[in-house]
């Protein structure tokens, strides 16, 4: 059964916002300041790493990692030079 998550953080001054649908095929969607920037797929349970880049000067290469399950998914934004960071969950 296929069900849409979608999970948003504010980082650097830069929105950056992931719908994740999962199923048979996972399909991740990110967007930067309501830009999309990447996109991937993969089946079953296997986590998503989609590289994007924020808009920075010089641009800052980030990456995002969906992780599908057990359980509830979750999202996290990983940028160079600081922790890991975990997306919050929205309802749409």
């Amino acid at each position: 059964m296929r069900r849409r998550h979608h999970f948003h953080i504010d980082h650097a001054g830069h929105s950056v916002s992931v719908t994740f649908q999962t199923g048979h095929t996972a399909v991740v969607e990110v967007l930067v300041d309501g830009k999309e920037t990447g996109h991937a797929t993969t089946t079953g349970d296997r986590p998503v790493v989609v590289a994007i880049e924020l808009p920075t000067d010089p641009p800052t290469p980030a990456t995002v990692r969906a992780l599908p399950g057990p359980g509830i998914p979750r999202c996290v934004l990983e940028v160079p030079g600081s922790e890991p960071h975990v997306m919050s969950p929205r309802l749409y």
